[in-house]
């Protein structure tokens, strides 16, 4: 019998987590760490969540934050959003590993569509490489992934840092000061940033509020 050692997959097995109660898109960005939600970045109105998962390396999911169904139902602003969002999620896949291509789309419209959570609309992003379909799903129903999911995200989270994308990207420990920094500040100078103090406070106590105190934040 072959046998395929993943010695990393004993830390996901041990690690302590606490059970999701009821739709995990609605619990993860309200948990208050990004990092270990594995969210790698926000915006507004979507967010950005590793799929734990993943089809390949790096596969990611664009989710509203709202508990929508339908693609039809998201207000104009939170599409838009999410359509910009999916296409910083696609540059920075390019830019951090650098697949042959890309799946994106949704599953709509309960199991028929193949979705394991129907009723909280989400895009997948999935990286895809030449050869990436090998006989291990034809023959014993496994997917090989070579890259664990901590791992992934510290190198989506950096492409997500050098994008001039308006999203927040959660701090790592030890990353308050980014090398993007400069550039993020340049950036929301240039979008016309809050233009007084108090308007800025604001600005500091809803990220201290929503658990992303310390983050980068880029403007388109």
């Amino acid at each position: 019998m072959d046998r395929i050692y993943a010695p990393w997959r004993i830390e996901w097995v041990e690690r302590d987590r606490d059970p999701i109660d009821g739709c995990p898109f609605c619990v993860l960005p309200e948990r208050g760490d990004d990092v270990d939600a594995r969210i790698v970045a926000r915006g507004e109105h979507n967010f950005v969540l590793l799929n734990n998962a993943p089809y390949n390396p790096g596969h990611a999911m664009v989710i509203p934050y709202g508990h929508v169904a339908e693609w039809g139902a998201l207000e104009d602003d939170v599409m838009l959003e999410h359509g910009r969002l999916k296409a910083a999620t696609i540059a920075a896949l390019e830019s951090a590993s650098g697949p042959d291509g890309i799946n994106t789309g949704m599953n709509l419209g309960g199991s028929a569509a193949g979705g394991s959570i129907d009723d909280h609309l989400h895009t997948h992003v999935v990286p895809r490489w030449d050869g990436d379909t090998n006989f291990m799903p034809v023959v014993s129903d496994t997917k090989v992934i070579v890259e664990a999911v901590d791992r992934t995200y510290e190198h989506l989270h950096a492409a997500f840092g050098e994008l001039e994308a308006a999203v927040t990207v959660p701090s790592i420990d030890g990353d308050d000061d980014r090398s993007s920094d400069d550039d993020a500040t340049d950036a929301v100078d240039a979008a016309d940033a809050p233009a007084d103090t108090a308007d800025a406070a604001d600005a500091t106590d809803a990220a201290d509020a929503d658990g992303t105190a310390g983050a980068v934040r880029l403007s388109f």
